[in-house]
């Protein structure tokens, strides 16, 4: 059976709809369905990205579940000692003090024992960091580089053991040079560094001291 050619009747009109009616109507059918997709394709892609964004907050952004890099630094030390001419200094410190790096290695030709410390925070400070380096037979090169170029300006003993002090908190842009103290133990020079608190690098410097004497007897 052959489908039906006449025009389409305009119920509103009562009359068949003119070729230009027709054309009109098809028009904007086309474009309501063109409107529907466009709509339907923007939440699409509106879910999407949302999903997305809760995918990265959920499992890769989770800040409050990040866990400290930590170095075992006295086994690190004792592992290491074999290849050094002089004892690695690797003190013993409050359980709430850890290392986030240690290692042996060469600065300016001097064979260099690095720790890198990270202090507890407290009710008035964030945990900060200080670094020991320990230049074994250093000389006057890795000293200067050891303490960022800073100038002497003071000194001090802490429990029996000298140590010289480069103060920079006043200066602007020193990172983790802001404070420096550097003290000779046998055939070391030690230099530490960061951005502590006095009490902090005294209670370092203390630690030093104290493993000092026990290496000496």
């Amino acid at each position: 059976m052959a489908k039906s050619t006449e025009p389409r009747i305009v119920a509103e009109l009562g009359r068949p709809e003119t070729p230009e009616e027709t054309f009109a109507r098809k028009a904007e059918n086309s474009r309501k369905h063109r409107a529907n997709q466009t709509l339907f394709n923007l939440v699409i892609a509106t879910v999407a990205s949302l999903g997305i964004v809760l995918f990265l907050v959920l499992v890769v952004v989770r800040p409050g579940d990040e866990t400290a890099v930590t170095a075992d630094y006295q086994t690190i030390a004792a592992d290491a000692q074999t290849g050094a001419s002089e004892p690695l200094i690797a003190p013993t410190l409050p359980a709430d003090w850890y290392a986030n790096s240690a290692r042996l290695g060469t600065s300016s030709s001097v064979q260099t024992w690095y720790i890198g410390f990270v202090t507890p925070a407290s009710s008035s400070s964030s945990a900060q960091f200080i670094a020991l380096e320990q230049g074994i037979d250093a000389n006057d090169t890795w000293l200067s580089l050891a303490t960022d170029g800073a100038l002497a300006n003071d000194t001090t003993t802490i429990d029996g053991l000298d140590w010289t002090i480069f103060d920079r908190r006043s200066s602007s842009d020193t990172g983790n040079y802001a404070y420096s103290m550097s003290a000779t133990i046998a055939g070391s020079t030690v230099v530490l560094h960061g951005t502590a608190a006095n009490d902090q690098f005294d209670l370092l410097a203390a630690a030093i001291a104290a493993e000092a004497k026990a290496e000496a007897q």
